[in-house]
């Protein structure tokens, strides 16, 4: 919370009613010259070169260090540095999708994980997330992930025999899930809440960076927020208000100082 010495302060601290203080103290993550992952494609897995697995460093970060964009064992990367967060009404609870949990790939991405929470919800605050997109096997039968056996000395392993058929089905075998036999590709994302990276204090975001036509919090529907959308007229009485409230505080103050000077005085 911002010192309450100022209008400003009082202000700014009510905005934790509705905005978690990471929203606006953490305005990028993959600060710092570090990368972070923001997609994962699996379909391209099991390229070898010279009959053996590689990986290529083509992605530099801002420190100097590279990055592979692709691995023989898991395929493709995208990364991103000084990302934008993702921005929703988040309640603290999670839900997660769990190898028994049926979905239809065919309406879009699947969420892996989600969240909960609304503008309507009291236990809610806006909150910082970043997303995550993978492309990634599921049992196409069932509609439901998959196990794979990753590693080991048979050829049933992802990362030594490079077939997907087969280190499914020994992960389906070897964790009793019922499998259909058929699998395919699907896209998938994944919400992470951020609470790391808190920047320094003059690096966090100004009023204008949300109070705005097309500000970080623009997609948000169902309530009104100065400076956001078309509301003109809700605009000018709301920025009356807030001058009102900032006229009221410095009277208050001004008579007060002006009658503790008549007291001293006598």
């Amino acid at each position: 919370p911002h010192p309450t010495t100022s209008v400003a302060g009082i202000k700014l601290n009510n905005h934790t009613k509705t905005v978690a203080c990471e929203t606006c103290h953490i305005p990028e993550i993959a600060r710092g010259g570090v990368a972070t992952e923001v997609n994962w494609d699996w379909r391209t897995m099991g390229k070898l070169k010279d009959g053996e697995g590689f990986k290529l460093k083509e992605y530099t970060q801002g420190d100097g260090h590279h990055r592979a964009t692709y691995k023989s064992i898991k395929g493709d990367f995208t990364y991103a540095e000084n990302l934008q967060p993702e921005y929703a009404w988040f309640n603290g609870v999670m839900n997660y999708t769990t190898i028994a949990t049926q979905f239809d790939p065919s309406k879009g991405p699947v969420e892996i994980n989600s969240f909960e929470g609304s503008h309507d919800d009291p236990g809610s605050r806006i909150y910082p997330f970043k997303k995550m997109h993978t492309t990634q096997p599921y049992d196409k039968g069932n509609n439901t992930l998959v196990y794979m056996q990753l590693w080991g000395e048979t050829d049933e392993a992802l990362w030594g025999g490079y077939s997907f058929d087969k280190s499914i089905k020994a992960g389906m075998r070897n964790n009793n899930i019922p499998y259909s036999g058929e699998w395919d590709f699907m896209e998938t994302l994944s919400y992470w809440p951020i609470n790391h990276m808190v920047a320094p204090k003059e690096d966090a975001l100004a009023c204008e960076e949300c109070h705005a036509k097309e500000g970080r919090l623009a997609h948000l529907e169902g309530f009104y927020m100065p400076g956001k959308g078309d509301k003109k007229m809700l605009d000018f009485f709301g920025t009356f208000a807030v001058l009102g409230t900032l006229g009221g505080v410095l009277g208050h103050g001004a008579i007060r100082a002006f009658l503790t000077r008549r007291r001293n005085k006598k």
